[in-house]
Formats: structure tokens, C-alpha cells, sequence
């Protein structure tokens, strides 16, 4: 028989490289995101990917005042990297519940496993995300128990830490979501996602560490 590889313990692994001796420290990595938006969906592969460490942290959309996503524009960055996409019917209210849930996820470190699944659901498999099947799936793929995510999906006082975030953002010149933040460097937009990889890697980025 094959081995059968943990893809939760190959994240770990990557993401968890353990101190080096001497090693300078890299300044903090922070993707803000909302499931509305299929932008999410295309720069979530490439967060989890590109960066070692990352904090993973849900906004509402809503609150920064970003134009409705493109639907020409995000199909033509999906043929650019060369990922399907679908539309199903999402929009910031009927993302709400999976949104509770993903502030729930990136409590307990997880973020990045439940962000990854319920974007393949809305955005590769067309499912609505204020199904409550579809949520337990998405809750499931990042070992979340069902009661937990189920009464976080309910749960409207979560609601305003996420507002709060988002008015962080938007008073830090955020005018598009998903942003990446590095340090105290602020990338909005799913196409800014190299310029952050690339403020990671540069010597002025690596010196700066700030507490956000």
C-alpha cells in the first residue's frame, strides 16, 4: 500500500520550520479575507503556498466599501493561473454564517484549512455557502467539530470583532479585499500577492516586525 500523506501535518511541517540559530526574524504576514469575494478564492492556494507563516484573518467587506467583485476580471486572473472557477450565489450576507465560522477556524489555527475548502466549494464546486451541509464540510475538511461550527455560524456577536478588523484595514488604506499585510506594509488586492512575497524576502521588510 501507498503512504498516506497528512496534509495537515505537511502544512505543519512547512509553516513550522522550528528556530534556526542566528536566523534574522521575519516580519508577521496577515491575509485578510471574505468568502464573498471569488479573489479570496484565487489568492488562498497561493498564501497557503507562498509563505511560511501566516495569519489568517476575516474581515467584512462590507465595511471597507469595496466595489462588487468583477466577474470579467476574476475569470481572466483564474485563466491566468490557470484555476476554475465557477459563481455561485454568494454575497456578503449569505456568506455571514461561513464567515462566524472562519473567525472560529482562525481562533483555534485552522483558518487556512477551512478558508481553502469552503472557497473549493463555492468557487470550484458552485455550492452556497449558507447551506449548512456545505459549511460542515468546509468545517470538516479543517477538523472542526460540527456543534462548534454550527453554533458559531449563529453566533451574530462575532460579527463585530470582524468589523472592527475591517475598519483597521480600511483606516490603513485598504481599498480592496483579500489584502496581505507585511509588517507594516499593506497589500490590497488578490494581484498584489507577489509584491507581498517579494516584501517578505527583502532585507528592509525582514527588519521591520510590527505588533497588528
Amino acid at each position: 500500500m501507498g503512504e498516506v500523506i497528512s496534509l495537515a501535518a505537511r502544512r505543519f511541517e512547512r509553516h513550522d520550520p522550528g528556530p534556526t540559530a542566528g536566523a534574522p526574524r521575519s516580519p508577521r504576514v496577515t491575509f485578510y479575507f471574505d468568502l464573498s469575494s471569488p479573489f479570496t478564492y484565487l489568492a488562498a492556494e497561493r498564501v497557503d503556498r507562498l509563505f511560511t507563516a501566516v495569519t489568517w484573518r476575516p474581515v467584512l467587506a462590507d465595511v471597507i466599501h469595496t466595489l462588487p467583485p468583477s466577474r470579467a476580471i476574476a475569470e481572466e486572473r483564474a485563466r491566468a493561473l490557470a484555476m476554475p472557477i465557477v459563481w455561485p450565489d454568494v454575497h456578503s450576507l449569505s456568506v455571514r454564517p461561513a464567515m462566524r465560522v472562519a473567525s472560529l477556524a482562525a481562533e483555534r489555527g485552522c483558518g487556512a484549512a477551512f478558508v481553502l475548502a469552503a472557497t473549493r466549494l463555492a468557487y470550484c464546486g458552485g455550492f452556497e455557502l449558507d447551506h449548512p451541509e456545505v459549511l460542515a464540510e468546509a468545517a470538516a475538511a479543517a477538523s472542526l467539530g460540527l456543534d462548534d461550527s454550527l453554533a458559531a455560524a449563529g453566533d451574530a456577536s462575532r460579527d463585530a470583532a470582524m468589523e472592527a478588523a475591517a475598519e483597521r484595514l480600511r483606516d490603513h488604506g485598504a481599498e480592496r479585499l483579500p489584502a496581505v499585510r507585511v509588517g507594516r506594509l499593506l497589500f490590497d488586492g488578490e494581484d498584489r500577492i507577489n509584491e507581498a512575497v517579494a516584501a517578505v524576502q527583502a532585507p528592509s521588510a525582514r527588519a521591520v516586525i510590527a505588533s497588528v
